[in-house]
């Protein structure tokens, strides 16, 4: 019912930059928060950073001030703007949304597939 695809990911070398973006489609409502996860291999997934319908957003400590969070309501689409990458940020990154669906009108968390990001030294 709801889809959430990931692009940009790719291989970038360390100081470059990638933006990511992720687009939800399906029968949706609104979208409360949008966020962005990422998983190394041997690793827990972990939060990335977040953005609320309002705008609020917050970020994980390791990638504050080197990434930042945004999203076009419009078009149901959030983006990821990485800028300094390091090899430690190499990871699967996945979407996040927490949609409000349309028919019927109730909430749901939706995950894409997510987006391998490689970032050499």
């Amino acid at each position: 019912q709801v889809q959430l695809v990931e692009s940009g990911g790719g291989l970038v070398q360390a100081g470059g930059s990638l933006r990511l973006s992720c687009a939800a489609s399906g029968s949706i409502f609104s979208i409360k928060t949008m966020a962005w996860y990422r998983q190394a291999p041997g690793k827990l997934r972990e939060s990335v950073a977040h953005i609320t319908s309002d705008g609020s957003t917050n970020y994980v400590d390791f990638v504050k001030g080197r990434f930042a969070i945004s999203r076009d309501s419009a078009k149901n689409t959030v983006y990821l703007q990485m800028n300094s990458l390091k090899p430690e940020d190499t990871a699967v990154y996945y979407c996040y949304g927490k949609v409000v669906l349309n028919t019927p009108r109730y909430e749901s968390d939706f995950w894409g597939r997510g987006t391998q990001v490689t970032v050499s030294s």
